[in-house]
């Protein structure tokens, strides 16, 4: 008995999740040849996320556009990333990604710059929630080996928390300034 209401907490905890903010990036109208002619189908590639800190982007095809377009949306939920985010408005340090012959550029910005990037690259920072980014995409154009890129770059992101724990040191010995300790030095 206690199982079963268990089980219904879950699925109800499961349904209050946060809402996902999606954005369509990509419709491509692709066709098979067959025997009596040729069929249409499409291909959506949409990026999802909670605009806190979490993105995934999923690919679909079907028949129909938005039939395309959901399966998308589905599989863009189930490949969230979290990614820490400097004063939940920018990056905390440059990076670069790689995917194929695709390769972006991103840049932490000050406050008030806004998201200077590309159409796939846009819309994978505005999911995201940063406000204030600058990129580039080198190579490939091709928006999936973008978004791929991105994501390969932003997952490599490491914060200051997370670079302290792992060094075994605190946070603030990680954010001193080297200028700080040299005048600390000197006056001593």
């Amino acid at each position: 008995m206690a199982e079963r209401e268990n089980r219904r907490d879950r699925r109800e905890t499961r349904e209050e999740t946060p809402e996902f903010a999606d954005r369509l990036v990509a419709i491509n109208r692709v066709s098979k040849t067959v025997k009596g002619g040729k069929r249409f189908g499409f291909a959506a590639l949409v990026v999802v996320g909670d605009q806190r800190g979490r993105v995934g982007f999923g690919k679909g095809k079907a028949k129909e556009v938005p039939e395309a377009i959901r399966k998308a949306t589905e599989q863009a939920k189930r490949s969230l990333v979290r990614v820490a985010l400097k004063d939940a408005r920018t990056l905390h340090h440059d990076m670069e990604g790689r995917h194929g012959a695709g390769k972006v550029v991103m840049r932490t910005a000050p406050a008030g710059t806004g998201i200077i990037a590309g159409g796939p690259m846009r819309a994978v920072f505005e999911m995201l929630g940063v406000q204030d980014v600058v990129a580039k995409s080198l190579g490939s154009q091709n928006p999936y080996n973008m978004i791929r890129a991105t994501i390969d770059g932003l997952k490599k992101e490491a914060s200051p928390r997370q670079i302290a724990q792992r060094r075994g040191k605190k946070v603030a010995d990680i954010l001193k300034k080297p200028e700080a300790e040299a005048d600390a030095t000197a006056e001593a």
